[in-house]
Order: C-alpha cells, then sequence, then structure tokens
C-alpha cells in the first residue's frame, strides 16, 4: 500500500509528461527514461539525503551521477543510475552494446541476458508504455528479492529523484523483464576448514567457511574428487574406503534473490590407517537443555577392544565425575557444547577415540500458561495495573519496571510491588509501558512488555468570553489542561453559529474568532476545542445577541 506522501507526490506529477530527451552523441543515441507509475509500489523513500538518513544508501550515485556513465546522461537518469551501479559490480566502462541507450533498448540489445526471474544485482526492465515506464521505458537496480512476487528496488528518475521502492506482481506494474549482467552471488569470505586427525575411524570437524550475505549452506565431503556418500554434515568419520585418499569439504552457499556460492577447502594429508574399525559408533539421545538426561551408547569395534571408557566434556573440558552412560545437565552448562568420548584400548594398537556430540545446553523454558495484561486507561489521574499471569516452574521470580517514553521509572507513583502506576502530570503526553521479566537459573528469561497503546492523556478546560457587535460575533477563547506546560495546549478551536464556522489555531493556548453577516437577535452559539493526540477535546454553548447596528 502505498503511503499518503507517495500518493500526493503522484497527484502532483502532471499526466502525460516528456518521458525523455533525444540526445544525438558521437558514441550513440541516449534517450532519458520517464517517471516510472507508482501503482502497485510503495515508496521507501525519496532523494539522496533523506533516503542515506533512513539507511537506503544511493552508493556513492550523488556524487558519481554527474559524470556519464556507459555514455547515459549524468544527474537523475535511471540509465545512468543503473550503468553507474553495473561498473560499480566490476562491469566495464564501456557499455556492452551500440546503439540506442534508452531504457526499453536495454532488454532487446541485451536479450539473451533477460528471463522473468529476480535476482540481487540484476536490472529490472520496463519496456516503452507500459505500466512503469513511458515511451522511453525505465530501468531500476534490483536491491533485494523477498519472493518471486515482490521485490525492492534503487532508481533514480529523469525528471524526478532518487528512490527505493517496494513493487509486487499485485498490479500491472511488474517489470517486463530482469537483466542478468552482474547478478551479485554469496560470496566467501573465509573458505571452510577441515580440522581433526586425518585417520581411519577419527572424527573430522569442517566449518561452513563465512559468506556475504549470511545465508543457507550445503556441505558435501569428498574423498579425493569423488563426493562421499551421505557425508553432508559438519563431522566426518573416515572408514577403510578412504584410506589413502585425500579429504576435503565443498560448501554451496544460498540465498534467496542471490546467485549460489561455492568454496572448497584445502585438501588433507592422505588418510592413514586406523588401528581399530568402527562397527557401530557411540551415539547420545537426548535433548541437550539443562534438567535433562543425555544418555549415551557405547560404539563396537573390529577388532574388540579390551575395554572401552566414556568421559562427557563441556567445551572441550572435561566433566568431573561424568564417566557413566548418563549425564544430567545442569545451570552451570548452560551454553556449553557437550559431547561424550569413548576411548577404546586394545594391547599393540593405538587407543581409538570417537567423539559424539549432544549438542549445545540450551537453558530450560519457562512456560506461561497465562499472560500478564495491563488494565487501565492512559489517562491523568487514571492508574494502570498488571494482570499476573500464571507460569511454571511457579519459583521463577517476577519484577516490573514500569517505563516512560523508554526510560525506567520509579517512586511514589509505582505501588503493588510495581503492579500499579498512577498516572500523573509529568506523564501527560508520553508513552507508558511495563517491561515484565520471569527468571529462574539456568532458565531463559521470559520477558513481556505491555503497553497502553498510545500516549497519556488530559482534560481540556475551555474558557470563552463571546460577545455580539453589529452584525458579528467575537469570541475570545482559552485553552488550558493539566501536565501541559506553559504557553498552553495547541490544537484547532471552531466557532459555530447555525451552520456558519469559523476555524482558528490556538497560540500559546488562546485564539480570538470572529464570525460576521449574522443577522441581529439572539443567537445560539458553539465553540468547540478539538483537541490534540494528548489533550482531549471539550466544548461550550452560549447564546449571544447580536445588535442590529
Amino acid at each position: 500500500m502505498m503511503t499518503r506522501d507517495a500518493v500526493r507526490a503522484g497527484a502532483r506529477r502532471p499526466a502525460g509528461r516528456l518521458v525523455g530527451l533525444l540526445v544525438s552523441l558521437a558514441v550513440g543515441l541516449v534517450v532519458l527514461p520517464a517517471v516510472p507509475a507508482q501503482g502497485y509500489s510503495t515508496y521507501l523513500c525519496t532523494g539522496y539525503v533523506s533516503c542515506q538518513e533512513k539507511g537506503y544508501s544511493h552508493a556513492g550515485y550523488r556524487t558519481a551521477g554527474q559524470q556519464m556513465w556507459w555514455r547515459m546522461y549524468a544527474g537523475h537518469n535511471c540509465t545512468n543510475y543503473v550503468a553507474y551501479r553495473l561498473v560499480q559490480n566490476g562491469m566495464s566502462p564501456e557499455r556492452p552494446w551500440s546503439g540506442s541507450g534508452n531504457a526499453t533498448n536495454w532488454g532487446y540489445a541485451m536479450s539473451h541476458l533477460v528471463d522473468d526471474v529476480p535476482v540481487v544485482g540484476s536490472v529490472a526492465w520496463w519496456k516503452a508504455n507500459v505500466p512503469g515506464a513511458g515511451s522511453a521505458g525505465h530501468l531500476a537496480y534490483v536491491e533485494q528479492v523477498i519472493s518471486p512476487t515482490e521485490i525492492i528496488v534503487s532508481e533514480d528518475v529523469w525528471g524526478g529523484d532518487f528512490h527505493w521502492r517496494r513493487i509486487t506482481t499485485s498490479g500491472t506494474g511488474w517489470p517486463s523483464g530482469f537483466i542478468h549482467f552482474r547478478d551479485q552471488q554469496v560470496e566467501a569470505e573465509e573458505a571452510p576448514v577441515i580440522t581433526g586427525d586425518v585417520a581411519v575411524g577419527e572424527t573430522l570437524q569442517a566449518t561452513t567457511g563465512s559468506w556475504r550475505p549470511a545465508g543457507t549452506t550445503r556441505l558435501q565431503w569428498y574423498a579425493g574428487n569423488t563426493p562421499v556418500p551421505g557425508a553432508d554434515q559438519p563431522t566426518f568419520t573416515p572408514t577403510a574406503a578412504q584410506r589413502r585418499t585425500r579429504l576435503s569439504v565443498s560448501v554451496v552457499a544460498t540465498k534467496k534473490g542471490y546467485a549460489d556460492g561455492t568454496a572448497t577447502s584445502s585438501r588433507t594429508r592422505k588418510v592413514k590407517p586406523g588401528t581399530l574399525t568402527t562397527l557401530s559408533a557411540p551415539a547420545v539421545a537426548g535433548t541437550a537443555q539443562v534438567d535433562q538426561v543425555l544418555t549415551a551408547t557405547r560404539g563396537s569395534y573390529e577388532p574388540r577392544p579390551e575395554q572401552t571408557s566414556l568421559q562427557w566434556y563441556a567445551d572441550g573440558t572435561p566433566v568431573p565425575g561424568a564417566t557413566t552412560a548418563r549425564l544430567r545437565l545442569t545451570p552451570e552448562l548452560v551454553g556449553a557444547d557437550v559431547e561424550v568420548r569413548e576411548a577404546a584400548v586394545l594391547d599393540g594398537y593405538r587407543t581409538s577415540t570417537a567423539a559424539v556430540t549432544g549438542g549445545r545446553v540450551a537453558p530450560g523454558v519457562l512456560s506461561v500458561t497465562e499472560p500478564f495484561t495491563l488494565a487501565g486507561k492512559a489517562r491523568l489521574g487514571k492508574t494502570l495495573e498488571v494482570g499476573r499471569g500464571t507460569f511454571t516452574p511457579a519459583d521463577a521470580e517476577v519484577t516490573y519496571t514500569w517505563r516512560r517514553d523508554g526510560e525506567a521509572v520509579s517512586g511514589p507513583a509505582v505501588g503493588a510491588g510495581g503492579r500499579r502506576y498512577s498516572l500523573g502530570e509529568g506523564d501527560v503526553g508520553s508513552t507508558l509501558e511495563l517491561l515484565v521479566e520471569v527468571e529462574r537459573p539456568g532458565y531463559e528469561t521470559h520477558t513481556a512488555l505491555l503497553g497502553t497503546g498510545g500516549p497519556v492523556t488530559t482534560r481540556s478546560t475551555m474558557l470563552v468570553e463571546a460577545t455580539g457587535a453589529t452584525r458579528k460575533v467575537v469570541a475570545d477563547v482559552s485553552v488550558s489542561a493539566p501536565g501541559v506546560a506553559e504557553p498552553g495546549p495547541g490544537g484547532t478551536v471552531r466557532l459555530l453559529v447555525g451552520q456558519r464556522e469559523k476555524v482558528a489555531e490556538l497560540v500559546d493556548g488562546t485564539a480570538q474568532l470572529r464570525l460576521g453577516r449574522l443577522d441581529p437577535g439572539t443567537h445560539r452559539v458553539r465553540v468547540l476545542y478539538d483537541g490534540t493526540d494528548v489533550v482531549r477535546r471539550s466544548r461550550q454553548v452560549l447564546r449571544v445577541t447580536v445588535p442590529g447596528k
């Protein structure tokens, strides 16, 4: 849905505006495109400075736009802006085709790069004379792909201004296609890394690397140049099948709207033969959460070891006394990565150790069966009160923090152990909210932020002195409101006599209204104060005699 400002801005643009200028240059003909239609799109910002302040970058075009890119006109111009972004992404400063530089011609000249799939870094392209473009077409730079039917673009417009806007397929303003010059792809900032002892029966650990932007990763282990079937997790234990091969990990990173990125780790040294073959790896069952129990199942080996032993670890450090198959997770283990290691020992063989992760220990979860509520009206003199919810475990502690405009408040206004708050004059015009925190050691704190839905309001008192003069009524109005600092509230006051009306704005809480061309006699006079977001309205009705002369 468009914002009110966007609707007004669109309404001010004259229909049938000239959509481009033809300029004959020595290097080719360039037509500058029109302001795009605003239907089915939402303008997120307008103007270099305003967009920058709202977090929407112009990528330096405010200055760079003074230069012609790909022989397009400098300044506010969709083709020059998009050409600049493509050059900035690494393309040649020379336009990749000859002939017209009109926006509509881009898609035809580069038709082999056009499809209907939006990708970050691709060019949204509108043909000429379609919804969203004028007779020269239009271009925009795809900044985000929310879904196949919703995108966010940045654009500069000939005869207009720089924008970011959201476009959906819900109407007829969707681009004619997308030109894939140099799409943005997920890029590896750090390659995957394999750690561990490269030997049969030993568990290796692989990272997925780091990626820009962050996305979803898929991992595959390789032995030589052959993928290992089913080896798609961060840990991998070589078997006899991988002896004398070098291992690597290939990671594919995906993110909606971006081309996939791929990175491969360095190859390990050749896998050494193991002394013991794991027939069945040890396993861990249970939920890694406070007050839960993890249970380890021992593995089996060939040849059969003389003995096996278990030891639980937290963040790589042995848990004292945790040498049995069961580990109760205490609050001290919150946040630790727990694993169990089984050592298999056989005389004359190298000890084989297998480690199995039990997961990162999560805090316990406080279950709130009935939510906390906030009752009362946000009015001066009223009291706000929280309704206590119910939760388990029931011995958790509850704290209440009242906040005025985001800042904690205390004092005599807070009562009943923090459950009540009496609204005073100092609260008028501010937003009151209550932060509820339910806490228990080893458990995740439950928080609830309860608000009043608006600022604290106050009543208004209106004093009116109305007198009749020759064929007119003159009313002096004064409005005051508790909690509103001097010189007084603002807002609109209206003087009504029958169907006649006079409107004025309060200045320092006062206003004078004159309503003329009235017949002589006694008139019913109404004075209405419309109030503000903070000060509630009030009214007075008087009878005023208007003399004939």
